[in-house]
C-alpha cells in the first residue's frame, strides 16, 4: 500500500504540472523549446534526466555491473565528464548561438539551413523518428520490469500505463511541462540513488566487506574474476561502453535540443557545473550500485529465489539483476521511493524522446509539405497527435520482453549519433564541412547499424551465443555496444575526410552563418 500510495501521488503531481503548463503554451516555439528562456537549473536537470532513465538504472547498471564489477563506475564518470561536462563546454554556447541565428527548432532543420539542403532535413527527420523508437522501447522495458517485480503489475499493462501518463502531461504542457517535471524528477533521482547505495552497502556489511566479497567471486576454473579492482576484468571492452554512453549524447537530437532552449551564456556556464554534478551522483551511483549485483543474484537455476536464468531460453536475465537487488535489500518505504525514482527517470526521458520525434516529424516533414497552410494551432495539434502515435509504436516494440534493454538502446544511439554527431559538431566549428560529407555520415551511420543489427538477430555472431558461463564479450564489433561506439568514432574521421574532396554548396552563405559568433561576442 505504501508503494501504491507514493506512486499515485507522484502521477497526480505529474499530470497536474502538465495541466498547469498548458496555459503557458501559446506558440510552437513555446511548445517545443519553452520560448528559449529556460534557466541553468531547469536546463541542467532536463539534460540529466533525459540522459539517465531506466535504461541506465535497470539495464546498463545490471548488465555492466555484473560483467565488470566495481570498475563499471568508470562508465558513470565517463558520462559525467564526457557526456555532460565536455558536451556543455564544447557544444553548449555554439549550439545556442547558431541555432538562434538560423531560427531553427530541431536538429533536421539545423542540417537544412547550415548546409543549404532541404533533402538533408527530410533524411534526418526520418532517421530521428525511426531510431528513437527502439530507445523509447528500451525505457519502457526497464521500467516495466521493476514495476512487474515490485508491484505485481503484468509487464504489458506497465507499458500501457506508462505511455498514457507520459502522453497526458507532454501533450498538455509541451516543453514547459517536461522542464518543470524534469526538475522535480531530478531531485527525486538524486535523493533516491544516494539512499539506495547506502542501503545496499549496509546490507552487505559495509563497503569494505562488500568489496571483499566481490574479490572472492571466481570463474569455473577457480580463478578470481577481479571484480573488485579499479579497471576490472575487461578494460578494453569497458572502454567501448564508455564511448557509446558518453560520446553518444553529442549527436542525440533530444539531448542537443536542450542547448537550443537555454536562456544565455551565463546559464550555460552554470548549467555545465550543475549537469556534471548531477551525472556524477546519478550515473556514477547507478553503475557503482550495479557493481555489487553478483552478491545478490545467482545463475543457478535451482536457486529459484535469486536465479537470473531464463529457464525457457537459457539466457542470463541481465535486466532482472537490479530489481532482484532492490527487492532483497530495501525496506518497504524505500522501495516505494525507488519505484518513483525509476518512474521519474523514465518519464523524463520518454517525454524528451516523444517531444523531439513528434516535433521533428511535424515541423520538418508535414509543415513543408502543406506549403504554408498550417498555422501555429494546427502545428501544435499535429505535434500532439504524433506524440500519441509515437508512443503507440513504441509500446508495440516494447511488448517483446525478450529484447535486452542494452541492445535496443545501442541500436538507437549507434544510428543516431553515428549519423549526426560529426556533421553537427564539426558544422558548428568548421566552414569546410560539406553536404556530401553529411550525406556520407547519414548513410554510414544508418547502413552500418541496420546491417549489423540484421546479422546480430540472425545469429551470425557465434561469440554472443556462448553459454552463460562465458559472460564477458570480447572487444569486437560483434557486440551492438561496440558497433555503436565504432559508428560514432569513425564518423569523426569520415566527415572531414569526405569534406576534403568535396565542395561547400554556397561559401558566402556559410560565411554569413558564422558571423553569428561575432555578433554574440
Amino acid at each position: 500500500m505504501i508503494r501504491w500510495l507514493i506512486l499515485v501521488l507522484y502521477l497526480c503531481l505529474m499530470v497536474g504540472i502538465g495541466i498547469y503548463c498548458n496555459k503557458r503554451t501559446k506558440s510552437v516555439d513555446d511548445f517545443v523549446l519553452g520560448g528559449r528562456s529556460i534557466g541553468p537549473w531547469f536546463s541542467a536537470f532536463a539534460f540529466g534526466t533525459s540522459y539517465f532513465s531506466a535504461v541506465v538504472f535497470i539495464g546498463y547498471a545490471g548488465q555492466f555491473g555484473w560483467k565488470y564489477g566495481i570498475s563499471a563506475s568508470w562508465i558513470g564518470l565517463g558520462n559525467a565528464l564526457i557526456g555532460s561536462l565536455l558536451a556543455w563546454v564544447i557544444l553548449g554556447r555554439r549550439t545556442r548561438t547558431m541555432t538562434k541565428f538560423l531560427d531553427v527548432t530541431t536538429m533536421p532543420e539545423f542540417f537544412e539551413k547550415r548546409y543549404q539542403s532541404p533533402a538533408l532535413k527530410i533524411a534526418a527527420s526520418l532517421i530521428v523518428f525511426i531510431f528513437l523508437i527502439p530507445y523509447t522501447a528500451s525505457v519502457y522495458n526497464g521500467l516495466s520490469r521493476l514495476f512487474e517485480s515490485s508491484l505485481g503489475i503484468p509487464y504489458i499493462y506497465c507499458i500501457i500505463i506508462m505511455a498514457v501518463f507520459t502522453a497526458i502531461y507532454v501533450i498538455a504542457g509541451g516543453f514547459h511541462a517536461t522542464a518543470l517535471n524534469d526538475f522535480v524528477q531530478g531531485i527525486i533521482m538524486l535523493i533516491g540513488i544516494i539512499a539506495v547505495v547506502i542501503t545496499i552497502l549496509n546490507y552487505q556489511g559495509g563497503f569494505g566487506t562488500a568489496m571483499q566479497k566481490l574479490g572472492e567471486i571466481t570463474d569455473d576454473s577457480g580463478n578470481s574474476q577481479t571484480l573488485n579492482t579499479v579497471f576490472g576484468p575487461y578494460p578494453a571492452d569497458l572502454l567501448g561502453v564508455v564511448i557509446l554512453t558518453s560520446l553518444g549524447t553529442w549527436g542525440l537530437p533530444q539531448m542537443i535540443q536542450k542547448f537550443y532552449s537555454i536562456s544565455d551564456d551565463d546559464a550555460i556556464r552554470r548549467g555545465s557545473i550543475i549537469s556534471t554534478v548531477f551525472a556524477i551522483v546519478v550515473s556514477g551511483g547507478c553503475y557503482f550500485l550495479g557493481g555489487f549485483g553478483r552478491l545478490f543474484c545467482t545463475t543457478d537455476p535451482e536457486d529459484a529465489s535469486k536465479s537470473l536464468i531464463n529457464i525457457i531460453n537459457g539466457k542470463l536475465e541481465y535486466d532482472a539483476i537490479v530489481p532482484s537487488m532492490l527487492e532483497s535489500a530495501l525496506p518497504e518505504f524505500l522501495m516505494g521511493l525507488i519505484v518513483v525514482l525509476v518512474l521519474s527517470a523514465s518519464m523524463s526521458t520518454l517525454s524528451s524522446l516523444v517531444l523531439t520525434s513528434s516535433s521533428t516529424l511535424t515541423l520538418d516533414l508535414i509543415k513543408p509539405a502543406m506549403k504554408g497552410k498550417m498555422d501555429e494551432k494546427k502545428q501544435i495539434l499535429i505535434i500532439r497527435i504524433f506524440i500519441a502515435v509515437f508512443l503507440l509504436i513504441s509500446v508495440i516494440m516494447a511488448a517483446n520482453k525478450n529484447a535486452y534493454i542494452t541492445t535496443l538502446m545501442s541500436i538507437s544511439w549507434g544510428a543516431l549519433s553515428g549519423s549526426f554527431l560529426a556533421p553537427f559538431m564539426l558544422g558548428l566549428f568548421s566552414k569546410k564541412i560539406t553536404p556530401a560529407a553529411v550525406w556520407t555520415c547519414f548513410i554510414f551511420g544508418v547502413g552500418f547499424t541496420l546491417i549489423h543489427t540484421a546479422l546480430f538477430m540472425m545469429g551470425w555472431f557465434p561469440e554472443l551465443t556462448k553459454s552463460v558461463n562465458a559472460l564477458p564479450i570480447p572487444f569486437t564489433l560483434t557486440s551492438p555496444l561496440n558497433a555503436g561506439a565504432f559508428c560514432m568514432v569513425f564518423s569523426l574521421i569520415l566527415c572531414p575526410l569526405v569534406s576534403n574532396f568535396t565542395k561547400v554548396k554556397d561559401q558566402k552563405e556559410v560565411d554569413r552563418i558564422f558571423t553569428c559568433y561575432q555578433q554574440e561576442g
